[in-house]
C-alpha cells in the first residue's frame, strides 16, 4: 500500500490593500540537515580532483542545503570526467565549477557588490582576500570585518538598503523566488581576535533575498524591521546556543539559526492545521527555501596575469559584471569603481619592473580603502610624511595613478575591460571620481552627482598634472605658493589638485552648462564656459599668483566631515543653522591680494565668500574682465561666516549687529522664543511630558470633568506633540548628511502618510483658529468693538 504525496496548495490572501494568489505552497517544509549529511557533503566535495574547500565550508554548505543527498551526488566525480556533474562556465580568465541547489534563507549571507561599495554608507564594507591551497585557488574568499559589530551592522545596512531602492515582494509571495542566487562560501574573519566563521554568501541576487526577508516580515513592515528580522535571525545570540552546541563560534550561531527555524517551522505546523492555510503559512513557505547555484571550484586559465589568491573573487566580478551591464545595469560610478580597482590589480599582477609591487599593493589598498587615510604617513613616508587627511590621500592617489607610464597601462587596462576603443583624459577623470571621494562621501552626499560630474568633465587632470610630479607635503598650503611661482613644478601641482579637489567636492567648480553664463554668482554663475580641467590649468599656471592663492586657501579650508555654507546643498526654512558640529562656520572666502592675509572683505569689513564665478574668473582674469564687465557683477549675497575683529576691538557680526565681547572671545548667543521652543531635548522631554499629561477619565461615582478641564489637558498634549515632532524633523535633518545615499532618511510612503496627516492637522488647526477668531468678533471683543463701547459710556 503506497501513501500519495499531499499536494500543494493554492490560495488566495490579503497583502496590504490587494489579494494575492500564492501558488504551490507546500505542505511540509524541509528538515535540517544532519551530522551524517555533513559528513557525505565533506566527504565527496574531498573526492573530487577539480573542487577544493577547507571541512568548515563544505559543512557551510550542507547546512545550507535542502537535499544534501543530490549535493554529494553532484559532487562525485565519474569515471569519465571529473566535473561531469558540475555546472561549468567559463568567464573572463578562469573557469567556475559550481552546484545547484535549493537553500535555505536562513543559511544565506549577504555580500558587498559594486553597487554598494560606490554609494555612501555608514558602515565599511568589509576587506576581501582570497585563499589558496597548495598554490591554486579555492572558491572561497575572506571577508575580514573589524568585529561581531562589523559584521551585524554590515548585514543589515545591506538588507535595509537593498529593499529601500527596490522589492520584489509580492512576486516572491505569488510564486516564491524562481532565479538562482550566486553565492560561493566564505570565511569570515575578524580583526578583533573573535572566532572565524564559515558561511554561505551571497554575490548575485541580493534584492531577491532581501525581498524574501520582506515576505517573511509581512506586508506593514519596513525596510528597517526587515533588515532587523534577518540579521536577528542570521547573526542571533550566539551564547543562547549554549556550550553543548560546540566550543566555535560558527558552530553556536548555526545552532541559534536551527532553534530559529525549529520555531518557524512549529508557527507554520500550527497554521497549516487549519481547513485553509491562512497568511502567514503562504509567508512562511514561500520564502523558507530560495534556489542557489554555488561555486565550489576554480581553475585559472594559462597566461592569466592575476596571482592565484585573486583569481576567484575576479571571475566572479566579472560575473556579476556581465549580468549588471548586459541584463541590469549599476550605475556609472558603480561600474567606473569596478573598472578602475580591477584595472590596477591587473596590473600589480603583471610584475612589471618599472614599479615596485608592494608600492602598487598600496596605492590599490588606498583607492579601494583597505588602508585607513590615517596610515597614509607610514605607507609613503619621506622627510616629511603627508600629513594622515583624507584631502592629502587624494592628492597621493592622484599623484600615483597619473605617473605616465601607469596612466597609459591604466587605460589600455580599462579600455579591456569595459569593451571600449579609446579613452581620453575626461574618462579617465570619470573612474577616478568615486574612488577619490571615499572618505568624504556620507558627509557630503548632497553634493557628489555634481562634484562626480566635474570628474567627468576632467576633474583635475590638467595636462600639467598628467606628465607626473612627486607631492610636495606640509601643513600648510599657502606655504607652496613661492616654490610655485619660482618654477618648482611639485608645488605647484600639489597645489592644483589639493585645491582643485576641494573645490570639486565641495560644488565650487562644477561642471559649468549654458545656463551658468545667465545666473548670479550667489546662484551658481560662471563669467564664461570652461571646463574644469581647464579651469585647474588655469588657476596654477605659474604666473597666476591670484589663481595660486585661490587654490591654497581651499586646500587649507577643506573639511572632509562636513559641507561649506558656500555650496548652499540646502536652505533651512526656520532660519537656523544646525548645530552638528562645535567648530566655527565651514566657509571659503574669496581672495584679495591686496589684503595682508590674503582674504576680501566687504566695506563692513566682513570676509566674501567665495562663489564658483570667483574660482572660474581666477583662472583667467583677463578673459572674466572681458566677458563681463564688473559693473555688471551682482555683489555676493551675505552668508553666515565666524565673527571679526573690527578695529576698534568690537565683534562686528554678519548682520551687522556688534558684540562687546571680542576681548573675551565669546560671540553671545541670542535665544528668541522660537529658537528656545526647538531647543535641543525638546523631543524627549515632550515624550515624558505626554506620558504625565493629566487627561481625566470619569470615574464610577463622581460626574466627568467638565469638558473645558479637558480640553485644557489635550491642547497641552497637543502642543507638546507638534514642539516634539518639530524636533525630531530636526534631527533628522541633521543626521540626513550621515544616512547612507541609497537609503533615504525618510521613505516617500511614510513622508506621504505624514503630509496627509499634517494637512489634515494643519486644516483642522485653521478652522478652530478661525471658529475662535469669529466667536471674538461676535461677542464684540474685537479693538473695535472695545472703541465704540467705550465712546458710549463716556
Amino acid at each position: 500500500m503506497t501513501t500519495d504525496k499531499p499536494a500543494a496548495l493554492s490560495i488566495d490572501v490579503p497583502w496590504g490593500t490587494d489579494t494575492i494568489r500564492v501558488t504551490n505552497i507546500s505542505p511540509h517544509l524541509p528538515a535540517d540537515s544532519t551530522d551524517s549529511h555533513v559528513a557525505a557533503v565533506t566527504a565527496a566535495g574531498r573526492a573530487n580532483p577539480s573542487t577544493w574547500l577547507p571541512d568548515t565550508a563544505w559543512g557551510a554548505i550542507a547546512r545550507a542545503t535542502t537535499w544534501p543527498e543530490a549535493l554529494a551526488v553532484q559532487l562525485r566525480p565519474t569515471q569519465d570526467e571529473p566535473t561531469d556533474l558540475l555546472m561549468v562556465e567559463n568567464v573572463e580568465g578562469a573557469t567556475l565549477l559550481s552546484v545547484v541547489t535549493r537553500v535555505l534563507l536562513s543559511e544565506l549571507f549577504p555580500g558587498p557588490q559594486p553597487r554598494t561599495g560606490m554609494e555612501v554608507s555608514e558602515v565599511p564594507d568589509p576587506q576581501v582576500h582570497g585563499i589558496t591551497h597548495e598554490g591554486r585557488p579555492g572558491a572561497i574568499v575572506q571577508y575580514r570585518y573589524e568585529n561581531p559589530a562589523h559584521l551585524r551592522n554590515h548585514v543589515w545596512q545591506t538588507i535595509h538598503a537593498t529593499l529601500s531602492l527596490n522589492s520584489y515582494a509580492t512576486s516572491i509571495l505569488t510564486r516564491s523566488v524562481t532565479r538562482n542566487l550566486i553565492t560561493h562560501p566564505v570565511e569570515i574573519a575578524f580583526e578583533d581576535g573573535a572566532e572565524p566563521i564559515h558561511v554561505l554568501v551571497v554575490r548575485d541576487g541580493i534584492t531577491r533575498l532581501a525581498s524574501a526577508w520582506a515576505v517573511l516580515a509581512g506586508h506593514g513592515a519596513d525596510p528597517a524591521e526587515v533588515a532587523t528580522l534577518a540579521t536577528d535571525a542570521l547573526l542571533g545570540s550566539a551564547s543562547a546556543a549554549g556550550t553543548a552546541a560546540g566550543p566555535d563560534l560558527g558552530e553556536r550561531l548555526a545552532a541559534s539559526r536551527t532553534r530559529w527555524r525549529q520555531e518557524l517551522r512549529q508557527e507554520f505546523h500550527d497554521e497549516m492545521k487549519g481547513t485553509t492555510p491562512g497568511l502567514r503559512a503562504a509567508q512562511i513557505a514561500q520564502s523558507y527555501v530560495v534556489p542557489a547555484q554555488i561555486a565550489v571550484g576554480v581553475e585559472g586559465h594559462e597566461g592569466r596575469v592575476l596571482s592565484p589568491e585573486d583569481i576567484f573573487d575576479d571571475a566572479i566580478r566579472s560575473v556579476l559584471a556581465s549580468v549588471h551591464v548586459e541584463f541590469k545595469q549599476w550605475d556609472a560610478a558603480a561600474q567606473n569603481v569596478e573598472v578602475i580597482t580591477r584595472a590596477l590589480k591587473r596590473i600589480i599582477q603583471q610584475g612589471d619592473p618599472r614599479w615596485n609591487t608592494a608600492d602598487l599593493q598600496a596605492v590599490y589598498g588606498l583607492a579601494v580603502g583597505r588602508i585607513p587615510v590615517a596610515e597614509l604617513p607610514q605607507v609613503f613616508g619621506g622627510d616629511p610624511a603627508p600629513p594622515g587627511t583624507a584631502l592629502w590621500r587624494a592628492v597621493y592617489l592622484v599623484s600615483a595613478l597619473t605617473q605616465p607610464d601607469l596612466l597609459e597601462l591604466l587605460k589600455d587596462q580599462a579600455k579591456a575591460i569595459k569593451g571600449g576603443q579609446r579613452m581620453s583624459m575626461k574618462g579617465f577623470g570619470e573612474l577616478l571620481g568615486p574612488i577619490i571621494d571615499l572618505p568624504w562621501r556620507a558627509k557630503k552626499k548632497l553634493v557628489t552627482k555634481q562634484a562626480r560630474n566635474a570628474w567627468n568633465n576632467g576633474g583635475v587632470l590638467s595636462n600639467d598634472v598628467t606628465q607626473g610630479w612627486t607631492p610636495q607635503p606640509t601643513d600648510d598650503f599657502t606655504a607652496l605658493i613661492a616654490p610655485a611661482m619660482n618654477g618648482d613644478d611639485d608645488a605647484r601641482r600639489t597645489l592644483a589638485v589639493a585645491g582643485g579637489v576641494a573645490l570639486i567636492a565641495d560644488k565650487l567648480l562644477t561642471r559649468n552648462v549654458g545656463s551658468s553664463l545667465g545666473a548670479k554668482r550667489e546662484k551658481g554663475g560662471v563669467p564664461f564656459r570652461s571646463d574644469v580641467n581647464k579651469v585647474i590649468e588655469g588657476l596654477s599656471r605659474p604666473t597666476n599668483e591670484l589663481g595660486l592663492w585661490t587654490l591654497a586657501l581651499a586646500a587649507n579650508t577643506f573639511r572632509s566631515d562636513d559641507l561649506p555654507q558656500n555650496s548652499v546643498p540646502r536652505q533651512s526654512l526656520t532660519g537656523r543653522e544646525s548645530a552638528t558640529s562645535a567648530e566655527p562656520p565651514y566657509v571659503y572666502f574669496k581672495v584679495d591680494l591686496d589684503a595682508p592675509d590674503r582674504i576680501a572683505r566687504d566695506a563692513n569689513g566682513v570676509p566674501m565668500p567665495l562663489y564658483e564665478w570667483d574660482v572660474v574668473a581666477a583662472s583667467a582674469p583677463e578673459r572674466a574682465a572681458q566677458a563681463v564687465p564688473p559693473s555688471t557683477v551682482t555683489g555676493p549675497a551675505p552668508v553666515q561666516v565666524p565673527a571679526v575683529p573690527s578695529a576698534n576691538g568690537e565683534t562686528v557680526l554678519v548682520d551687522g549687529g556688534v558684540s562687546t565681547s571680542a576681548s573675551s572671545g565669546e560671540v553671545p548667543v541670542t535665544t528668541d522664543p522660537v529658537t528656545a521652543l526647538f531647543q535641543d531635548g525638546a523631543a524627549q522631554r515632550a515624550e515624558d511630558a505626554l506620558s504625565t499629561v493629566p487627561i481625566p477619565a470619569p470615574r464610577a461615582e463622581d460626574a466627568p470633568p467638565p469638558p473645558s478641564q479637558r480640553a485644557a489637558a489635550h491642547r497641552k498634549a497637543l502642543h507638546l506633540g507638534v514642539q516634539g515632532a518639530r524636533d525630531a524633523l530636526d534631527h533628522l535633518h541633521a543626521l540626513e548628511p550621515e544616512v547612507g545615499d541609497h537609503t533615504p532618511i525618510v521613505p516617500v510612503d511614510q513622508l506621504d502618510d505624514l503630509h496627509k496627516l499634517l494637512v489634515g492637522i494643519l486644516t483642522d488647526v485653521e478652522n478652530l483658529r478661525r471658529r475662535t477668531v469669529e466667536n471674538h468678533v461676535a461677542e464684540g471683543d474685537d479693538p473695535e468693538s472695545d472703541e465704540s463701547q467705550e465712546a458710549v459710556l463716556d
